[in-house]
């Protein structure tokens, strides 16, 4: 019997996997695995294709943005049976992700790795203008910082704020609001105003990195290419900026608003598994392998995030300075208390956040003004949600 599994990713997760996999089939001689991968945008193209065919993989990598989505399209199935049957153990999770695919009392996906969004920095630069970002920090404090980076360090401090997400929703839930609610937007168009002007601003006075400059050295980042001090990331991304730059990086804490609130959730790669499965019980027993299984942990590291599971987090100790430190500054998060539950996103999250990354590069090259980028933003949002 052969079951599918599709996911997005490099050929360097694509061989990772397929050791995984073998493993799995050493200990499930009965079931087979046919793989498939892709980039995330052709990744998305042809499930689409394949959901809407009525012929999605069997089991296939997923992010929350899709859950309510494919959830109102009937592709996702509920796999709490599998867990009441004993295929799936839902328990031994780190830090609440247990119930991270939880939707509206369905269970739609299971972790398989955990990031929280960071700033990521050139130590050496920061060291240079007398900066210690500590856990508590607020925007004054670094507003203040990115000043002094660009004027001890010679360039600017951040490589700017147009595009982050991720680091606005933390900006909002900073602030009593969130990205996105259950069911729409949960901000205005004053919010994102100013939260853009700041941005447009921030640029003019050199402490945050012209884009067009950030353009011409892509796929560098601009802390790699030594025009930035630092930038706003998912934690475990950290390992690009060894990779492609001569300085050390280090992970710094979120700033805040009140000295203590910084908004901060475990985001997560799931796993999901298809309604249509002919074979629920061995996608279960696929699931419940790659999530549990220690040597699955060894073998993937933090490919995928930061494992979900405590026992394969135990299993997988980095050795390298870069792993060490994701490790270390999600520890920190935990310690800090300072994680909270993170809001389910709305059925058509994924479009409106395409539309953002969009916009706010537009914005940040000049094609556009603030105010008509955030007028075309809720347009494009408010058709993608029905609202």
């Amino acid at each position: 019997m052969t079951i599918r599994y599709a996911w997005w990713g490099a050929e360097d997760r694509a061989q990772r996997i397929n050791k995984t996999i073998a493993l799995f089939e050493k200990k499930y001689p009965k079931i087979k695995v046919k793989t498939d991968f892709q980039p995330y945008l052709d990744f998305w193209k042809k499930f689409n294709t394949q959901a809407s065919g009525g012929n999605p993989p069997d089991v296939f990598q997923n992010a929350i943005g899709f859950l309510r989505k494919y959830d109102a399209k009937n592709v996702l199935l509920d796999l709490s049976e599998q867990a009441k049957a004993g295929n799936l153990r839902m328990e031994g999770f780190r830090a609440g992700l247990e119930k991270f695919g939880e939707i509206d009392g369905k269970l739609l996906g299971v972790p398989v790795g955990s990031n929280s969004m960071a700033l990521v920095i050139d130590k050496p630069v920061y060291t240079r203008a007398g900066v210690k970002p500590e856990q508590g920090w607020t925007w004054d404090d670094f507003d203040a910082a990115m000043k002094k980076i660009r004027d001890k360090a010679g360039r600017s401090g951040d490589s700017g704020m147009y595009g982050v997400m991720y680091l606005y929703d933390l900006y909002l839930r900073q602030n009593g609001k969130v990205f996105f609610t259950e069911d729409g937007l949960g901000f205005t168009e004053s919010d994102l105003t100013d939260w853009w002007t700041k941005a447009e601003k921030g640029v003019k006075d050199g402490v945050y990195t012209d884009a067009k400059k950030v353009a011409q050295i892509k796929p560098k980042s601009a802390v790699a290419a030594e025009l930035a001090g630092g930038e706003f990331t998912w934690d475990n991304f950290t390992v690009r900026y060894t990779a492609e730059g001569k300085s050390e990086y280090g992970l710094a804490p979120i700033p805040t608003t009140d000295g203590k609130k910084t908004g901060q959730y475990l985001g997560s790669l799931m796993l999901s598994a298809s309604k249509r499965t002919q074979h629920p019980k061995e996608v279960a027993q696929f699931i419940d392998f790659m999530v549990h299984d220690p040597e699955v942990a060894k073998i993937m590291g933090y490919d995928r995030g930061v494992p979900a599971t405590q026992a394969q987090y135990d299993a997988y100790k980095p050795t390298d300075e870069v792993n060490k430190a994701i490790a270390a500054y999600e520890e920190s998060l935990v310690e800090a208390g300072v994680l909270e539950p993170i809001t389910p996103h709305p059925n058509g999250a994924d479009i409106c956040e395409s539309a953002f990354l969009r916009i706010a590069e537009e914005l940040a090259l000049g094609k556009r003004s603030v105010d008509e980028a955030v007028k075309q933003f809720f347009t494009e949002s408010k058709t993608a949600l029905g609202t």
